[in-house]
């Protein structure tokens, strides 16, 4: 419990470094929002660093269930939560895509440190304004695309940096295939669930329960597909690696329809970017063959996908995934770098890298404006495939020149009340 003299500290330090509550172990206050699989699998990775006192979610059933899991308190209101719980130094959330933002937001501007989830944003237009909102505030913000704090990953972004690749040509980043299925029927809203609530900012409908929780990023109204899920690991690698904001150009075709009134979001697809470097960069998924034996329904696990990056040089080619990286000449993954060569920042454990920068006020290696930079590239190959044609792409502005219709999809109507002004 606050002691008065930390409650005066909490409310006149919004804007400053964080207030720890000092337990026995002297560790910060978490918040938990979203207390599904993702959530609660970060929230036990948190405990290492600090202690979770609170949890949120839509969902009774789940919130009672990280309630119990965590000895903390249960919250169906994350504005509630967070005005009530003074102590709260750190707040995590993996609520589904569509909530992000205004979770986030709602975070720093009470004086939070925020650990989000990938993909950042719902929309380009989100991103603009979260990045504007922690830089504003002056909180520390880790997006979490974990593969930055993976040492192959890394290793292979130093490689092509370095130039053992020669002069990079074309990169090819392999997603795994969405769902694509339908048409489904509504069904009775289960006990517990505050549907209304879970919906948020999206489009009012009939209670699916393909919609929600797991699958919900299949639906366009509250993500991108596997575009923006595995792209904002995938992607951020590309871009990590090139070193640059965006691409210059994109082209997108669908290589799958969307069932009607089934799935929303593309399922198969192939994309193309060009770089202002003038590298090539196709996004393209699995077929849902390779993926889904043809007509099956649910996700295989994550481990069988075949999935992740090849990196193309005048001299030659690197491909990394998760627990692999090869080269057609090993020796570039072998030889040690020279003292001169440009190197990028390490973190070896993406989680402790944020609580260090949290006690630290460093930037982490995943902050808002990678976030934000990266799952725009995905959100380009969305707006790309919509479209069906190819767009120019300004990264400084943010916007395709005097192109209205593109500029349109840079953002999105939000459903009132659950709009910017509701945090």
């Amino acid at each position: 419990m606050l002691t008065r003299r930390q409650s005066l500290q909490v409310a006149a330090g919004v804007l400053a470094a964080p207030v720890f509550v000092r337990a026995a172990d002297d560790r910060p206050a978490i918040a938990l929002v979203g207390c599904g699989g993702m959530g609660r699998g970060d929230a036990t990775n948190a405990g290492r660093f600090g202690r979770v006192v609170a949890v949120c979610d839509a969902d009774a059933g789940r919130a009672a269930v990280a309630a119990k899991q965590f000895d903390a308190k249960p919250y169906a209101d994350f504005r509630q939560m967070l005005d009530t719980e003074k102590q709260v130094a750190v707040v995590l959330n993996a609520t589904p895509d569509h909530w992000h933002t205004l979770v986030n937001i709602a975070a720093v501007r009470r004086g939070k440190d925020v650990y989000g989830e990938k993909p950042l944003t719902l929309t380009v237009d989100e991103g603009k304004r979260l990045v504007a909102e922690v830089k504003t505030h002056g909180r520390v913000f880790q997006t979490g695309s974990q593969q930055r704090s993976d040492k192959l990953f890394r290793q292979a972004c130093d490689v092509v940096r370095t130039g053992r690749l020669g002069k990079l040509t074309t990169v090819t980043s392999t997603l795994p295939a969405g769902l694509r299925g339908g048409p489904f029927r509504p069904s009775p809203v289960p006990a517990g669930l505050d549907w209304e609530r879970w919906q948020g900012q999206a489009p009012a409908t009939e209670y699916v329960t393909e919609r929600c929780h797991t699958n919900f990023r299949f639906w366009a109204e509250y993500s991108g597909g596997s575009i923006t899920d595995w792209g904002a690991h995938h992607n951020d690698i590309v871009r990590w690696a090139l070193g640059e904001l965006g691409p210059a150009t994109v082209v997108g075709r669908p290589t799958a329809a969307p069932v009607p009134g089934g799935y929303s979001t593309f399922s198969e697809y192939e994309v193309e970017y060009t770089y202002p470097s003038g590298v090539v960069h196709r996004c393209v998924s699995t077929t849902a063959s390779t993926i889904f034996g043809g007509a099956a329904k649910q996700p295989v696990p994550r481990s069988q996908m075949a999935h992740g990056i090849k990196f193309e040089g005048t001299t030659g080619w690197l491909f990394v995934t998760r627990g692999k990286l090869e080269a057609s000449d090993p020796a570039v993954l072998t030889d040690p770098f020279a003292a001169s060569d440009p190197r990028l920042p390490v973190s070896d454990d993406h989680m402790g890298n944020f609580f260090a920068c949290v006690k630290s006020r460093q930037t982490p290696i995943a902050d808002a404006e990678v976030g934000h930079r990266s799952v725009t590239v995905c959100h380009l190959g969305n707006i790309a495939l919509r479209l069906g044609r190819k767009l120019t792409w300004d990264a400084t502005s943010e916007t395709f020149g005097d192109d209205r219709a593109a500029n349109a999809l840079l953002a999105r109507e939000q459903r009132k009340p659950w709009t910017y002004d509701a945090v």
